[in-house]
């Protein structure tokens, strides 16, 4: 399997991405929000990167971090058009969401769906580690 970034020039002119695009021609978004303590504690720093399968390629289209408040806003990604018959289920794209919190060594995997002028929300809940030491919890 090949693996492709959106900001590669090469791949953005690419027979496979104009295929993609053609496939997913509009737009919907997505919101991370990551915390700690049932939402108390905002966890900055949390890396993410947010990739597509499609012909047996994975397309990245995004990486970053959350900011200080834990939270990635206004991440734009491909969508299908929305079939407007109300008896079908809407049409969908499927996205994967790597996150990866270096301080506690976690590594997950989220999967989403992305529809057409829809913002969705992911939340990751960070459980940090802890360690029992001389009868005491610490990290």
């Amino acid at each position: 399997m090949n693996t492709y970034n959106i900001n590669d020039p090469n791949f953005i002119n690419s027979s496979l991405y104009i295929k993609f695009l053609n496939d997913n021609p509009k737009q919907g978004r997505l919101k991370i929000r990551a915390y700690a303590a049932n939402q108390a504690l905002p966890i900055s720093g949390l890396k993410i990167v947010i990739s597509t399968l499609y012909d047996n390629s994975r397309i990245i289209f995004y990486e970053g971090e959350t900011d200080s408040s834990g939270i990635i806003e206004k991440i734009i990604l491909p969508a299908p058009t929305l079939d407007t018959n109300n008896l079908s289920a809407p049409n969908k794209t499927e996205y994967e969401i790597s996150a990866t919190y270096t301080p506690d060594n976690i590594n997950t995997i989220y999967k989403i769906n992305i529809y057409e002028n829809i913002c969705v929300v992911q939340n990751i809940d960070i459980v940090p580690q802890t360690e029992f030491v001389g009868g005491y919890l610490g990290s």
